[in-house]
């Protein structure tokens, strides 16, 4: 039998690898495009959730705040997105209530994203020019099972909030029927509240102050000033109400708990005011002589 040319028993080689190749290159591209298709749909998932993070529109901050607060805080007609928004800012008895009052100015706001004490958080700072002074943001960070929020400082003199105290007529019972007039002023010094599972703790202190209080239900005005702390510090965070100035005398302390608040004060009338005060006193807790008794929890 004649021999084969070289050439052509080399071809054939080369041919028989090449078909026998040819599924193994197959499978590898089909490999390779089922890969960059895989990475195509995480690429179109990531830039999808991004885009709905930053386009969120600020009505889902507000539906966020009413269902924390069973209806009673309610951002209406929020504008923006959830980074830069504004909201009118309504008190309300409940949902399916009528009665509600709003702050006379729109709140604005602007959230941002950061990494504060070695975790993710965010910087909140509130935009009210009526109400609201301009100061540090509000941060707070979070993990699996800690909370931790920090209150910018500011002094009694020179709150950080001044709302009207008639806004609290939008709470309904008592506020609707001792009708308050006066000033609410927020400040802090140092303040950090931090929940960790079922245990919070507080350090530092924050303040809520009652301005040139008056009621239509009383005779006199205005009744006077007062200031609740919230004081941190020991084992547990303690409330503290007391009297600045005025006819009627407030006074008591408590404690804050994750599950439960305690707090027991009484209300009494400067000499000369008893009678004027009467009917006030009747309102504001259980009387006991002179003595009106306020008990939470």
């Amino acid at each position: 039998m004649a021999k084969q040319p070289r050439f052509m028993e080399s071809a054939f080689v080369q041919s028989a690898f090449m078909l026998l190749a040819a599924p193994a290159k197959a499978v590898a591209l089909v490999r390779t495009d089922r890969g960059a298709m895989r990475w195509a749909v995480v690429g179109a998932v990531l830039g999808l959730l991004t885009a709905i993070v930053v386009w969120a529109p600020a009505a889902w901050l507000a539906k966020a705040a009413a269902s924390a607060t069973n209806d009673r805080l309610l951002l209406a007609d929020a504008r923006g997105s959830l980074w830069n928004g504004s909201a009118r800012v309504i008190l309300s008895p409940g949902e399916g209530s009528r009665d509600a009052s709003e702050l006379p100015q729109r709140l604005g706001w602007t959230l941002r994203p950061a990494w504060i004490d070695g975790g993710p958080g965010v910087r909140l700072t509130l935009d009210q020019s009526c109400c609201i002074k301009p100061a540090a943001p509000v941060t707070a960070s979070f993990g699996l099972d800690r909370l931790t929020v920090r209150l910018p400082d500011a002094t009694p003199e020179q709150p950080w909030i001044r709302w009207p105290a008639a806004w609290l007529v939008g709470l309904g019972t008592p506020w609707n029927t001792l009708a308050p007039d006066g000033v609410i002023a927020v400040s802090a010094q140092g303040f950090v509240f931090e929940g960790k599972g079922k245990a919070i703790a507080v350090s530092g202190m924050a303040q809520v102050e009652l301005r040139d209080f008056s009621s239509r239900l009383a005779q006199v005005s205005p009744l006077g000033s007062y200031r609740m702390g919230l004081v941190g510090g020991g084992a547990a965070p303690q409330l503290i109400l007391s009297t600045i100035q005025g006819p009627l005398q407030l006074s008591g302390q408590g404690t804050l708990g994750a599950t439960r608040t305690q707090f027991q004060g009484e209300a009494t009338a400067a000499p000369g005011s008893e009678a004027a005060l009467a009917n006030l006193l009747n309102i504001i807790g259980r009387r006991q002589g002179a003595r009106s008794i306020i008990s939470v929890g």
